[in-house]
């Protein structure tokens, strides 16, 4: 028989549960990760699609109060400047 080879292991010591915690925790921060990266992605898109509307928005207030005589244009060319 071969005893030197067996060494009292038999596959069900704390080794293998080691082996399925670290791989369980490993698996959770691997889904953590993913789902905090897409988050920031989606934030950041979107982010980024506010503020280019929030500068037309900005421009279009600003030929509104041109059109109306609010502001003269050298008021509105100044704003514009700043704006963009």
């Amino acid at each position: 028989m071969m005893y030197g080879l067996y060494n009292g292991y038999d596959g069900w010591g704390i080794g293998n549960m080691m082996g399925f915690f670290s791989g369980g925790i490993m698996m959770v921060v691997f889904w953590v990760l993913l789902i905090a990266f897409i988050v920031w992605m989606i934030r950041e898109i979107s982010g980024k699609n506010s503020h280019s509307r929030s500068d037309s928005n900005a421009l279009e207030i600003l030929k509104e109060r041109y059109a109306k005589g609010e502001i003269d244009k050298r008021e509105f060319e100044e704003k514009k400047k700043d704006i963009s």
